[in-house]
């Protein structure tokens, strides 16, 4: 798919685009013969998703991967809805940290400082790519070399890693898909990062071949498009985003904007203060006291310069 294709969907109105979605959805559930689910996070996005769906396929079952880092007002708010299944990883998130690594600046440096931390005879190709962005051919990759802005990060006194979200939530719910033999929907939007895009670009709604098949029929709506079918449709969501108002013409909501994990310092070098930190000392003091102090994020976030 072009990216001018991409651009010409994200405009459209909402109401094409959720025919456009349904479409897709229904082209995803007749290729499985209904062996299908959710991947549902408790988010806006996937509770639109979700919603979507049953509206089509009422008996579609939800799979939440419940890895301990969620708000509480999220889980409580996945505890309202029906046909839910609950997964876990094998490993909580303080054995992610020792075993792999802290989930620093985004996916994308964090694996590469992983790469460079961990230098090998085997991998050393892979980590004179990082350094200079050259790979083994000798042609220039800028886009796989580590920013050297982001260098001092190899000689942290903490490891650094991106495994976090594969052992989390990707590596249960890939195991329930495996295990009943179904194929998620997820909701990913591609606007939300330039990977998420690459991938949209790539294969589109529905992915047939991948090594787990998957359908986002939702990937080229706007975050105002989901906020104004919430507002549309009276959609109940979580109480972690606040009231849901009109601000400047535009829809937001005046809690939370996204909700991740609680603990996951992505992007947290980009916020604005107060960010999720120093919210979450507000909103959550235990949360944060524990990983601040007990998982130790206090000290690396003082190596990235982040306030909290």
């Amino acid at each position: 798919m072009e990216y001018w294709q991409l651009k010409q969907r994200q405009s459209l109105p909402l109401d094409v685009k959720i025919e456009l979605s349904n479409t897709r959805i229904r082209d995803w559930y007749d290729f499985w013969n209904g062996n299908v689910y959710v991947a549902f996070s408790g988010g806006k996005d996937s509770t639109v998703l979700l919603d979507l769906v049953r509206k089509q396929y009422p008996n579609v079952p939800a799979v939440f991967a419940d890895t301990g880092l969620e708000y509480p007002e999220i889980r409580n708010f996945v505890k309202t809805i029906d046909n839910v299944i609950w997964v876990k990883p094998k490993k909580n998130f303080k054995q992610i940290l020792t075993e792999y690594g802290y989930p620093v600046v985004s996916k994308k440096v964090s694996r590469y400082v992983q790469d460079l931390q961990n230098e090998t005879e085997k991998n050393k190709n892979v980590c004179n790519l990082r350094r200079t962005g050259y790979n083994r051919k000798g042609i220039y990759c800028p886009s796989y070399k580590l920013s050297k802005k982001w260098l001092y990060l190899v000689n942290a006194p903490f490891k650094i890693s991106d495994k976090c979200c594969h052992y989390m939530k990707k590596s249960p719910l890939d195991t329930y898909a495996k295990q009943s033999n179904s194929v998620p929907f997820i909701g990913m939007l591609a606007c939300e990062s330039k990977m998420r895009e690459k991938e949209y670009l790539s294969h589109g709604c529905n992915f047939y071949n991948g090594r787990i098949p998957q359908s986002m029929p939702i990937s080229f709506w706007l975050e105002q498009d989901i906020l104004t079918y919430i507002k549309e449709y009276n959609i109940p969501y979580s109480s972690i985003y606040g009231e849901l108002q009109t601000q400047d013409n535009l829809l937001k909501f005046t809690g939370e904007q996204r909700t991740g994990c609680m603990f996951c310092m992505f992007g947290a070098h980009m916020e604005t203060e107060p960010n999720r930190f120093q919210r979450m000392k507000i909103s959550h003091p235990s949360q944060y006291k524990y990983c601040i102090e007990n998982l130790n994020l206090g000290s690396v976030l003082d190596f990235t310069n982040v306030p909290y």
